[in-house]
């Protein structure tokens, strides 16, 4: 399976602001977020690159992207109406192909020499099938994930055969319905944030939202991938690396530090820490 597409959702309303923040990376350059995920994409060989937008965005993402511009496509969302309209958005340029998804307000980093984006790609075409992306990750913070169940494939590979899929299930549904054997108590395989999907997924998409006309934004992209599930082969990988949310309250600071500790300035950044650690706080009144 040649996978040469990739597509990058930030047209969510909550979402949109999100890639044009500035980090630093493990370098110690300073870039945009939307700059970090775009070269986490050419890492693993992606050749065209579409973003999903709002209407008006192109501008600033187009400055937000720097040097990696001229080799985007932007496509904007006409409606507000949702994550699975988004990708649905983009139907014209994944055309018949399989694609990298992934979503504009997570940071990926990997643990190996490998990039989290590149493993994925690199497990889809050996599979030669869909696959997820996951994350063990707490009960807690199921309100804010898809997650999905099933049986381990292959333990040293870390492969899951997808058989479930739920989105943001509280911790009973998740409990009843997804529960993954070997996994902690209270952790469940969460999305990680990024996909390889075949076309497959966006037939699926039109027909759900054609069915779904004045819903669209009820609609998550699970229900396709669960169509997905029930049709074809469908494989959930958890990657030698983590995902950071900046969705989440503190997510951006957080997928600062993480950049700074696996980064070039790691010791300077640790003595920063431990200082502040050490000024203590004052006491409450």
């Amino acid at each position: 399976m040649e996978i040469r597409k990739a597509v990058i959702t930030a047209a969510g309303k909550s979402q949109r602001g999100l890639p044009l923040q500035t980090l630093v990376d493990r370098e110690g350059v300073t870039k945009s977020a939307l700059a970090i995920i775009i070269e986490e994409v050419l890492r693993a060989g992606i050749e065209q690159i579409a973003i999903v937008i709002s209407r008006g965005d192109e501008t600033s993402f187009r400055a937000a992207a720097g040097k990696h511009a001229p080799r985007l496509t932007f496509i904007e969302q006409a409606q507000p109406l949702g994550y699975a309209h988004a990708v649905a958005s983009a139907a014209k340029f994944t055309g018949d192909d399989a694609f990298l998804l992934l979503v504009g307000d997570h940071l990926y980093l990997s643990h190996t020499g490998q990039g989290c984006a590149e493993q994925l790609v690199a497990i889809a075409r050996a599979e030669n099938c869909a696959v997820s992306a996951v994350q063990a990750t707490h009960e807690s913070k199921l309100p804010y994930y898809g997650a999905v169940g099933g049986k381990l494939m292959d333990a040293a590979r870390h492969l899951y055969q997808v058989d479930t899929v739920l989105e943001k299930p509280t911790p009973t549904e998740a409990e009843q319905q997804i529960t993954v054997p070997g996994l902690r108590a209270g952790y469940y395989l969460c999305f990680f944030g990024m996909h390889v999907l075949t076309p497959t997924v966006q037939r699926f998409l039109a027909e759900l939202l054609q069915n779904s006309a004045g819903r669209e934004q009820t609609l998550h992209l699970r229900a396709a991938l669960a169509q997905v599930a029930e049709h074809e082969r469908y494989l959930a990988v958890e990657l030698a690396g983590r995902r950071y949310d900046f969705g989440l309250k503190f997510g951006l600071l957080t997928a600062q530090l993480a950049l700074a500790l696996e980064g070039c300035d790691r010791d300077e950044v640790l003595r920063g820490i431990v200082e502040l650690l050490a000024t203590g706080r004052p006491s409450a009144k």
